[in-house]
């Protein structure tokens, strides 16, 4: 009887056995497996060398392999190599595409982790320069105010310097405002409590009818008002901005443009007529804000504080500053003495582009509209979202405070106005109009007696009783804007025709 290997399953040279299992083995193969493993390779206990037992026999004769016998046994035995080769290609293929996954999500992971770890920056870098500008008195550094007395650089061929540095909003700014607002509802209050004398009367109103048009202050290659304001100081002023990229002053008394303002490369959409000074302001969708002088006829200054169009322009009650909504989601607060953007908020949590802003006639507190259906109320002050309104379905198109400070007029195209109280946060009146009825302007008169809407025709209600008083259907287009004068002693509106209407008794 031979022995037989019980690893090669062949007869061996030097046979021993392992006392643990009582099998019979190779000296070599078993002495190879001890040295790397110390067990018995049978049943898995510890096992050395000096506990192998020699087994004395005679020389043993060993057969020849048979793969070395017939030529079917070598194609045979080649054939399980190839099988083996290809088997083990396989398994490092499989292993391959495992590390590739695991490496694909590690990176995810890195990344995942560097974008909140940037987030979390800028939210400390935001709380901290917060609370340096807003709390002072605890012993933080606030942001250096920029001097007024500075003047606006102007480039070379008359071209105004482009400031797009954002400063912060220094104590003595924030002073200002409150100073400001403190006075106005003061005398807000007082003048609440009386109806102005020289009011229109709703009756009276009622009986207005168009007085004059005009169709010449714009290119008709390029049709269209799309914006409109009056001077506060002299409502005979009137300002528009056109299709045509061009920024217009127009006298309705003597029937003659003022001034014609170019400089915009793409259409005007807002204008604002500076209460005090003869400078007027403009925004346009080629993001940017320019300030104009009407008795120069040049563009003073353009601040750049937005990366996507401007949706919406308010000058605050100061006549210092200008606040501007976008569609890259930001609104920012600008000095216009020195052109330079005071802060820049946007609404992360939303991410959604606003489509106008306006200010409340305190001037600490205003309202934006987005492009999703919210009016949004901010405290300009602490720069934070104080409060929102949902309720319009799609986007808002126009918002207006009332005079009084206590109501909020709101337009979106769902065809339809919401009235909404501001001490009480809630709508309690919504105004449906036409179907597919689009409103572009609201405004209040400047006793808050009356709000006239411009869209699909003209419409003045009064406040209260919310009533229509009158409906104007001049325009051949859309209507744009539309504006009150001095105690409602005219209307005036602009629209996509072209034209510049008036409408008095």
């Amino acid at each position: 009887m031979s022995l037989v290997c019980a690893i090669s399953n062949e007869v061996p040279e030097h046979p021993c056995v392992s006392p643990v299992s009582s099998q019979v083995f190779e000296r070599r193969l078993i002495e190879k497996y001890i040295a790397e493993n110390g067990t018995d390779p049978m049943n898995g206990q510890p096992l050395s060398e000096e506990q192998l037992v020699d087994i004395k026999v005679s020389h043993p004769i060993r057969p020849k392999a048979p793969s070395a016998t017939s030529i079917p046994a070598i194609l045979k035995s080649l054939q399980d190599e190839w099988d083996a080769v290809m088997l083990h290609s396989f398994t490092l293929r499989q292993q391959l595409q495992t590390t590739r996954q695991e490496l694909s999500h590690a990176l995810y992971q890195h990344d995942a982790a560097c974008r909140v770890i940037a987030r979390l920056t800028k939210e400390v870098t935001a709380a901290r320069e917060a609370l340096a500008t807003l709390k002072p008195q605890a012993g933080l550094v606030a942001p250096q105010a920029i001097p007024t007395s500075q003047p606006a650089a102007a480039g070379a061929g008359g071209e105004p310097m482009e400031i797009s540095e954002q400063v912060g909003m220094t104590p003595e700014i924030i002073q200002k405002l409150q100073d400001k607002a403190t006075i106005l509802t003061t005398e807000r209050k007082k003048r609440g409590k009386t109806v102005p004398e020289e009011l229109v009367r709703a009756e009276d109103l009622s009986k207005y009818r168009q007085v004059s048009s005009h169709a010449g202050l714009h290119s008709a290659s390029v049709p269209g008002i799309l914006a409109l304001d009056l001077c506060p100081s002299d409502t005979n002023k009137v300002l528009t901005g056109g299709a045509d990229k061009n920024v217009v002053v127009f006298d309705k008394s003597d029937e003659q443009i003022v001034a014609t303002l170019k400089g915009h490369t793409k259409k005007v959409t807002s204008v604002i007529y500076h209460p005090s000074q003869s400078v007027v302001f403009s925004a346009s969708p080629d993001s940017t804000i320019r300030v104009w002088s009407v008795a120069g006829g040049n563009c003073v200054q353009v601040v750049r504080a937005h990366e996507g169009g401007v949706t919406g322009l308010s000058l605050h009650a100061t006549g210092d500053y200008l606040l501007s909504s976008s569609e890259d989601q930001y609104w920012a607060f600008s000095d216009i003495q020195t052109g330079r953007v005071l802060t820049k908020v946007t609404d992360e949590s939303a991410g959604c582009a606003l489509t106008c802003a306006q200010f409340h006639p305190d001037g600490l507190i205003f309202g934006t509209g987005t492009a999703d259906s919210q009016i949004k109320i901010w405290d300009l002050k602490e720069r934070t979202n104080v409060a929102n309104f949902p309720g319009h379905s799609g986007p808002v198109t126009s918002i207006a405070f009332s005079e009084n400070g206590y109501y909020l007029a709101t337009g979106a195209q769902d065809s339809s106005i919401k009235l909404w109280d501001l001490r009480k946060l809630k709508n309690f009146k919504t105004i449906t109009l036409d179907n597919n009825y689009e409103v572009k302007s609201l405004v209040f008169d400047q006793s808050g007696t009356y709000l006239a809407v411009g869209g699909s025709d003209i419409r003045v209600y009064i406040c209260k009783q919310w009533s229509e008083v009158l409906n104007f259907t001049n325009h051949t287009g859309l209507v744009t804007g539309v504006a009150f004068g001095e105690n409602a002693q005219f209307l005036t509106s602009a629209g996509m025709d072209r034209s510049l209407k008036v409408y008095s008794l």
